[in-house]
């Protein structure tokens, strides 16, 4: 299947990651590649050589290819580059690819999404297709994918009618906090509600810089669906000390690709997977949220510890 739908390619400072993903690419060769990419950040010393060496990388487009390129000269973060990033990108196109410079995708992870995106286009129950499986080889179908309400993004692809509803500032958190609408959403599960609620109230003040909470929540509030592969297509390559949000390793670091067979088998339905959606609150979401919390708990003994010694 040739490669029609465009590809986003968002980079930042890890030129060996920046290769390996942009070789993938390379191997599906789309006729068009979108690339965002943000500024070194002044008080990083060897940064900005590390941003450069990642620009002239994405130089080497060796394959009939129009190129577009949004680059920022000054850095503006996670949060502000990658949603203003995606703001361009569906100025220029209808539908996209999506991958970050870490996200190392399967040579059927593209056919997929492409397949999907055209299927899909003008069914406003989906919102997006995500690469990522969590569910470490449990098949919860026959068919060759299922709908989630997580909107999982190593990897994925939207288009621009989706993306229209994202709001970076989250102007409706109050009135779904106090109207006490996440409940709705994600059932009686206080623990869960209350982490999810959590989340999405530091990233509405500004506590966390990220983007990816934003679209979780306009997707949840659009009661809009997820297109999840029933095998998982991409690995996050990128967990280390020089990434933003994955310094840690875990479970998630590195995992397990595997091809996806063709033609696909679509369901005959759209219903949202609860049992899936179940396993995800249990043990990937859950999983985050403890390790998070143990990460926050061993920093305050550090510091506790650094102040008695003084």
């Amino acid at each position: 299947m040739k490669l029609t739908t465009p590809v986003t390619f968002i980079v930042f400072n890890r030129p060996d990651l920046t290769t390996r993903v942009l070789d993938a690419i390379r191997q599906a060769q789309p006729h068009q590649l979108l690339i965002i990419a943000d500024g070194a950040r002044p008080d990083r010393i060897g940064e900005a050589e590390k941003c450069q060496q990642v620009r002239e990388i994405c130089d080497r487009i060796d394959w009939e290819c129009e190129v577009k390129r949004n680059y920022s000269d000054v850095n503006l973060g996670c949060k502000k580059r990658i949603s203003s990033g995606l703001d361009w990108v569906f100025t220029e196109v209808e539908e996209a690819i999506i991958l970050e410079d870490d996200c190392l995708p399967h040579p059927t992870f593209f056919p997929f999404c492409q397949e999907l995106l055209r299927i899909y286009r003008d069914d406003r129950r989906v919102m997006s297709i995500s690469g990522d499986n969590y569910l470490f080889g449990l098949n919860r179908t026959n068919y060759s994918y299922y709908f989630s309400i997580y909107s999982d993004i190593w990897g994925w692809a939207t288009w621009r009618r989706a993306w229209e509803y994202n709001d970076i500032a989250m102007k409706l958190f109050p009135e779904i906090q106090s109207g006490e609408w996440l409940g709705d959403i994600l059932g009686s599960d206080r623990k869960f509600k209350k982490m999810w609620e959590d989340n999405f109230k530091n990233s509405y003040q500004g506590a966390i810089d990220t983007w990816d909470y934003q679209w979780v929540f306009v997707c949840f509030i659009q009661s809009g669906l997820t297109i999840i592969p029933n095998v998982n297509l991409i690995s996050n390559i990128g967990f280390d000390e020089n990434a933003t949000h994955t310094k840690s390793s875990t479970h998630l670091a590195n995992m397990e690709m595997e091809a996806l067979t063709f033609p696909l088998l679509h369901p005959p339905f759209i219903i949202n997977d609860t049992k899936s959606d179940a396993l995800n609150q249990k043990y990937l979401y859950r999983s985050q949220s403890w390790i998070r919390r143990l990460t926050r708990k061993i920093s305050s003994k550090i510091l506790k510890l650094c102040k008695s010694v003084n």
